[in-house]
């Protein structure tokens, strides 16, 4: 990247950039691709989720951007959106170069040295070749369906983000006309990439091939009688944003059903194809999918890295992979009653460092107690496999009242969660879906219980989603409490989510979009009137996103008040650190390792009252204002003192997966210096946190 990029975006500005500030959290995640220290597959793992963040980032923010600009009909109307998508085009070419860099010159050679072998057409042996030309007759040709092109057979419509083959022909067809170009779909039932037998491969090796590559070799036999001049790989990204008007549709659940069938074919916004791809051809597909130049990637690769995670799949060698962790368990086998246990104390979880088991446990002991009456949850994203979903569908078919509000439009995961929506209302459910216009993001469980003639309330409230698989990688809290005035007002959002009344007065949570950003910059400051009238002012937080402008704005007057101002923020910040006159007590980093952080904590320090807030919430503009979202408090001083040295200090003092935030926007790695002890994090909550003896390890 030039290294002026930044400033000449931001010198005239109080704001960072958001688009590229996203994209440098691309760049962190590919750091960690290059990092020798950490065993190669996980290596091969960030370079994936490096370009599956990039795939969204096309499909959610470019698509936005783009759609923006188009509503009058021309982007040459908006020339500081142009000027935007010029600044992401230049950065995501550079990216994406530096991505298969990385592929082709450290992680793939490595992999080979270490006995991982990804072979290629010119570098198979003759075995091999026999080997393939068998499997590409049996298991491949059947399923191709070449469409050469003409006035009957127009382009076909290309699944986003499929693998396809563009194919220049000389020569006549068998009805003795000259049609030039064939396109050839995968077929997306075949795995992308194929494990060769054990006997093909080096002793005590493995080897693989791309499904991309075995089409390559032997693409000529799908047009016999005709000359293959040249041919290319390419895919097409779509915008994947789901629209309904829910204003008019009167049920969104089949409403969405509709639109997920065309989120498959929305606007295309980028190209992929072969580098050494013909310009004729690259251009042909430009034009087909009414691109410009700028849109087009030629990589030196598969277009789609992301299918690259499948080698992990077969290979067997621990050497190779982090080693394995065992979270803790908060609550042991044989231990009291999960309700015994809460009415003595409250229960803190941090994910993944402690079972999220201790979470499915509560829903499940829920379901299945004859004394519970009643249950109700959010759900945002739970994937397509869920015990705890089980257990709610459990639970309404025991009678009890079950209530679920699903968000039916949580990107990426809407198929599942009207799958779900369906299953939980056959067993007798009642299922709603939020807010119109506001997606429900809050995470909220709430169970009722009979206890001596009275109901008893105890809840569950996170960070996170209540999904299995996310919650062994992401990092998270969750507070399990039966405090009466907490569990109370979490059954008043209930209340307001499925009647829509105006929810009663909250004392304990911060509800959005009512109350959290205005309660956000009232503790502001309160810090800042702290500071000013000599008292030390203190504020942590830890966030994903930091994009509110009103929130940055009191951040900055803080600042210039002379309060201390630390932010861990994961992926995009806006927000220019250490400007004099701005921002000079502002400190923010970034934290990448083993797990994705995810947790959002606020931390005022209040005159030693020590304010602990954990939310589901960024300071984002859509979490503060079109979401519905939960902050709530953690008043038990020895869990405040809990989320302060696990949540918070660490990551203040991490020297191996820390990213320092200048102010024009690069981001810098801390490094342990002087007599300073290597310290990460992730690596002392895995070693804290997690069942003794288990083995460790982050890299």
């Amino acid at each position: 990247m030039k290294p002026d990029l930044h400033a000449e975006v931001n010198k005239n500005s109080a704001f960072l950039d958001r688009e590229l500030s996203q994209l440098m959290f691309n760049r962190r995640v590919l750091a960690q691709a290059e990092d020798k220290s950490i065993p190669l597959l996980e290596r091969l793992r960030y370079l994936c989720i490096a370009s599956s963040n990039l795939d969204e980032f096309f499909e959610v923010r470019v698509a936005s951007l783009l759609a923006a600009g188009s509503v009058d009909g021309s982007l040459a109307n908006h020339p500081a959106l142009v000027a935007t998508l010029s600044r992401i085009c230049e950065e995501c070419h550079i990216l994406v170069e530096h991505q298969y860099e990385i592929l082709n010159q450290e992680v793939l050679p490595e992999l080979a040295a270490n006995g991982v072998h990804l072979v290629r057409h010119n570098e198979r042996n003759d075995a091999q070749r026999a080997w393939v030309k068998e499997y590409f007759d049996t298991e491949v040709r059947p399923l191709l369906t070449p469409i050469g092109l003409d006035p009957a057979h127009p382009f076909p419509q290309v699944v986003n983000k499929s693998l396809n083959f563009i194919v220049s022909l000389n020569g006549k067809d068998a009805f003795g006309r000259g049609t030039a170009i064939a396109i050839v779909k995968a077929p997306r039932v075949l795995p992308r990439v194929i494990r060769l037998p054990d006997e093909l491969s080096d002793s005590g090796g493995v080897s693989f091939c791309l499904l991309s590559s075995i089409i390559h070799a032997h693409i000529s036999d799908l047009f016999a009688g005709r000359e293959v001049i040249a041919y290319s790989q390419f895919r097409v990204t779509r915008d994947s944003d789901l629209w309904v008007d829910e204003d008019e549709v009167k049920n969104l659940r089949q409403a969405l059903k509709g639109e997920l069938q065309g989120r498959q074919f929305g606007t295309s916004v980028r190209l992929e194809v072969a580098k050494n791809c013909p310009p004729e051809l690259s251009q042909f597909l430009l034009d087909q999918f009414g691109l410009h130049q700028s849109r087009l990637y030629a990589v030196n690769g598969p277009v789609n890295l992301v299918r690259l995670t499948e080698i992990m799949d077969h290979v067997d060698n621990p050497a190779l992979r982090f080693p394995p962790f065992f979270p803790g368990i908060a609550q042991k086998p044989g231990s009291p009653d999960i309700f015994a246990a809460l009415r003595k104390n409250d229960i803190l979880l941090h994910h993944p460092f402690q079972s999220f088991q201790t979470v499915i446990d509560f829903i499940r002991s829920a379901a299945l107690d004859p004394a519970v009456v009643a249950i109700k949850q959010t759900i945002y994203r739970t994937g397509m496999n869920s015990d705890l979903m089980e257990s709610l569908i459990t639970a309404a078919r025991m009678g009890k009242e079950v209530t679920v509000i699903v968000e039916l439009k949580a990107r990426f995961d809407e198929e599942a969660n009207i799958n779900w929506a369906d299953k939980l209302e056959q067993a007798g459910a009642q299922v709603v879906y939020g807010v119109v216009g506001l997606k429900t993001h809050a995470k909220l469980a709430l169970v009722i219980r009979r206890e001596d003639n009275k109901l008893r309330f105890y809840a569950h409230l996170g960070t996170g989603n209540y999904h299995p698989t996310t919650t062994k990688f992401y990092t998270d809290f969750g507070l399990l409490t039966c405090h009466h005035g907490i569990s109370q007002e979490v059954n008043e959002v209930f209340i307001h989510l499925t009647s829509l009344t105006k929810p009663h007065r909250l004392t304990h949570l911060w509800l959005a979009p009512f109350a959290l950003q205005n309660e956000i910059i009232k503790c502001i400051r309160n810090e800042a009137r702290i500071a000013r009238a000599g008292r030390p002012g203190r504020i942590i937080v830890k966030i994903n996103a930091l994009v509110d402008e009103s929130v940055i704005r009191a951040l900055y007057a803080a600042s210039k008040d002379g309060v201390k101002i630390d932010l861990i923020v994961r992926g995009a910040c806006t927000l220019k650190p250490g400007v004099p006159g701005l921002s000079e007590n502002i400190r923010v980093r970034s934290i990448v390792g083993r797990f994705l952080e995810h947790s959002r904590i606020y931390y005022f320090r209040n005159d030693l009252a020590h304010d602990v807030m954990l939310a589901s919430a960024d300071w984002m503009s859509r979490n503060l204002f079109r979401r519905i979202e939960v902050a709530f408090p953690v008043l038990d001083k020895a869990l405040k003192r809990r989320v302060l040295s696990e949540g918070l200090n660490p990551y203040l003092k991490d020297n191996l997966n820390a990213w320092e935030l200048e102010a024009d926007g690069h981001y810098q790695r801390r490094r342990a210096r002087g007599k300073q002890l290597p310290f990460g994090a992730q690596q002392y909550l895995m070693e804290s946190l997690g069942t003794p003896g288990a083995a460790l390890g982050e890299g």
